[in-house]
């Protein structure tokens, strides 16, 4: 539980639901708190180009670099999302992806609340995966 003298951010995992490791079921934001949403995140690198064109694991890479910059930009930190909604494209394996979500958060506590969307196609039919995130901030 991340918390200061205004802000607390609290994860649950009630035992009447099903526990994972890779996310938490339920997390509670109240007081005061930063709060950063940033939008869906595809594999361009600066210049507006695709990475890892028909590589899952490459595009996951460069997304979550992506988050990374704009979490930083936020003024927050991997362990500060507390939600990450994550796109792919109907028929892409999700295991390569998912290695790539446990090296990047490593043995973090806490990990955020996730939902995994397969969808027929991006903005761009070259991405094959998307995310979006919520990081949470407690005011010190």
């Amino acid at each position: 539980m991340a918390t200061s003298k205004n802000g607390q951010v609290q994860h649950i995992n009630p035992d009447v639901l099903s526990k994972n490791p890779a996310f938490t079921n339920v997390i509670s934001v109240t007081g005061n708190v930063k709060t950063i949403y940033i939008g869906g995140q595809d594999a361009l690198d600066a210049s507006g180009t695709v990475v890892g064109k028909g590589n899952i694991k490459q595009q996951t890479e460069q997304v979550f670099s992506n988050l990374q910059a704009a979490l930083k930009a936020g003024g927050a930190e991997l362990e500060h999302v507390i939600k990450w909604n994550i796109y792919m494209v109907q028929g892409q394996p999700m295991q390569p992806a998912f290695e790539v979500f446990q090296s990047v958060w490593g043995r973090r506590p806490n990990p955020p609340a996730i939902t995994v969307m397969f969808v027929s196609g991006l903005a761009n039919p070259d991405f094959l995966v998307e995310m979006d995130a919520i990081a949470v901030i407690p005011e010190k």
